[in-house]
């Protein structure tokens, strides 16, 4: 069994949470994506990238923010939400980056794919590059600056950065029982 101090049950708190909010925030994202919609009549599918952006600019400055921000926001909370549920304190920012908008857009690739199949759910590329901008967008904006704060709180009295997850506890020397001897 591996041991933590203190600090390490907060880490593993942060993960449990981290964990526990993502799937909440798939499954609310599941409903409001794949859910079949009575609609009297649907549009067809976009598949030129921009074009569903332009559109929306051209409703005006209010419908086009609506708009552009539902697509932004939708999938957003991933990028906090995935390092949060890795609960790597020590880790370079860019791969992290990397893993959560690379995940962010599979995700949100997934989703347009499924929704193909869904009666009222129309396919949208722009969707794909607004979820995926809000997955980045929030990553930047969060990830980095609550790592340092949480890396300041974890470091102990000779300056580094405990590595709670990663390290085991010493935990001995190997048992040995004497009558039983080694296999050839």
């Amino acid at each position: 069994m591996q041991r933590h101090g203190s600090g390490g049950s907060a880490v593993i708190r942060f993960r449990g949470v981290g964990f526990v909010l993502l799937l909440a925030h798939l499954l609310l994202v599941a409903w409001l994506t794949l859910r079949p919609l009575d609609v009297p009549w649907m549009t067809a599918p976009n598949l030129e990238p921009l074009a569903g952006i332009r559109a929306d600019l051209a409703l005006g400055p209010a419908e086009a923010a609506w708009r552009i921000g539902e697509g932004l926001l939708l999938l957003a909370p991933l990028g906090v939400l995935l390092p949060l549920a890795d609960g790597r304190l020590v880790v370079s920012t860019w791969a992290s980056f990397a893993r959560t908008v690379t995940a962010g857009a599979l995700l949100s690739l997934i989703i347009e794919l499924l929704q193909t199949g869904v009666p009222g759910q129309v396919v949208d590329v722009d969707s794909l590059l607004l979820n995926t901008t809000g997955v980045a967008l929030a990553h930047l904006l969060v990830v980095p600056v609550g790592r340092a704060l949480l890396r300041r709180r974890a470091r102990n009295g000779r300056g580094r950065v405990r590595t709670l997850l990663r390290e085991e506890a010493p935990q001995g020397p190997t048992p040995t029982i004497p009558r039983v001897g080694i296999a050839p």
